[in-house]
């Protein structure tokens, strides 16, 4: 299941039924579950926790030193959960200790080929990030988001659950759930409502959001005078409350 030219530091982890390729490294401070693919041409340095089940294709660097200029060599790290893909050149880096020393990744998400996770970014599960589009340091992105090709998201930006961003937007601001963005930088062009329905959202849950998102968008009002008119509303229905919440607790500012 090993190629007998990878390159295993001695203290490295492999779970069961994990393959590895040829010419690939892995670092002494890697941990890697079961039933794992690794391409060849591969770099894992550490320390780094991978999960089972997880995909990754040829000349992609996973936990490699960020590009923080502040960094100095301290043991950060980063942890990966189940069943993602990460395909060809993806780059993920470790955290920093200006924030909590740790990039964090979901399961079930895709990486396409030369997308970039930086510096302590925490992403969700079931998200897709499409070919080049890059997050940059210290970016949160919410569960069953999609970022479309070349898209970019500067630092300390917040990326709702269920958001789409479109290809080629420039994200300066947080995009909140269910808020589809795109342009640059990006503005809000409606809601991401396929995405619920094939996510079995309700559809009086949905008209509710819409709603929502008219105060919000639509009405002139301020963030405040928007929020104030959801927030009954917001307090008996779980996913409108994650839109109210997301916008109430934005430190960078919703895009609008």
């Amino acid at each position: 299941m090993i190629h007998e030219q990878a390159i295993i530091e001695a203290g490295a982890v492999i779970g069961k039924n994990t393959k590895i390729g040829p010419w690939t490294y892995i670092a002494k401070d890697v941990v890697i579950g079961d039933n794992c693919e690794i391409s060849s041409h591969v770099v894992i340095n550490g320390p780094t926790k991978i999960g089972n089940g997880n995909r990754i294709f040829q000349f992609a660097s996973i936990g490699e030193d960020c590009q923080d200029l502040k960094y100095d060599g301290e043991p950060t790290e980063l942890v990966i959960g189940d069943n993602n893909t990460f395909r060809e050149s993806c780059t993920v880096h470790r955290g920093t200790i200006q924030d909590n020393s740790l990039t964090q990744i979901g399961s079930n998400n895709l990486f396409m080929a030369y997308t970039h996770i930086a510096h302590d970014c925490m992403v969700g599960s079931n998200c897709i990030m499409a070919n080049n589009a890059s997050i940059a340091g210290h970016v949160h992105v919410g569960d069953h988001a999609i970022l479309g090709g070349m898209s970019g998201v500067h630092q300390f930006c917040h990326i709702g659950a269920h958001s789409f961003v479109a290809a080629n937007a420039l994200i300066l601001k947080d995009v909140p759930p269910y808020v589809m963005a795109s342009g640059q930088p990006a503005k809000p062009f409606g809601l991401n409502s396929e995405g619920m329905k094939r996510r079995g959202f309700d559809k009086s849950v949905i008209l509710s959001i819409k709603r929502a998102y008219k105060e919000v968008y639509r009405k002139s009002l301020s963030v405040e005078e928007a929020l104030a008119n959801i927030a009954e509303q917001a307090n008996e229905m779980p996913e409108l409350k994650l839109f109210s919440d997301f916008i109430e607790n934005s430190s960078r500012g919703i895009i609008r």
